[in-house]
């Protein structure tokens, strides 16, 4: 019975190298699942951030246009805005989620009303998925 116990017991100390690298394997699977999910909802954070960020604008332009009888000109852009005391003065105040600037224009090009856009996460017009335009219009 001793012998028998001794053979279940037996005394090991540490894995080998054989199980160590199949848990890095798994390790390394499982991280890259959950880099790849992680970028998604990170995408669709940012744009809804974007989204809500317009938003925020139409009561400041809002306001404007009570006080001046016209909404900022496409030069003066949002800046206006932050100069007229409308919106609050901050580094990124006028920036979208990826750090460029929102782009403004009035009189708009598809409604009467001002427009304003993000260009995504690539900074530049046009685009599909997360680097697709960001329109306050649509």
């Amino acid at each position: 019975m001793k012998k028998f116990i001794s053979l279940i017991f037996r005394d090991k100390s540490g894995f080998t190298l054989v199980e160590l690298l199949i848990v890095i394997a798994i390790l390394a699977i499982l991280g890259g699942f959950a880099v790849t999910k992680f970028s998604g909802i990170l995408d669709d954070t940012k744009v809804s951030t974007a989204k809500s960020k317009m938003k925020g604008y139409e009561l400041p332009l809002q306001r404007y246009y009570m006080r001046y009888n016209t909404y900022p000109t496409t030069e003066e852009g949002l800046q206006k805005l932050v100069d007229e005391g409308f919106l609050k003065k901050s580094n990124d105040a006028l920036l979208d989620p990826w750090k460029n600037p929102y782009q403004y224009r009035f009189p708009g090009e598809f409604s009467s009303e001002p427009e304003i856009w993000s260009l995504g996460a690539d900074g530049k017009d046009g685009g599909e998925g997360k680097n697709a335009d960001i329109k306050s219009w649509e």
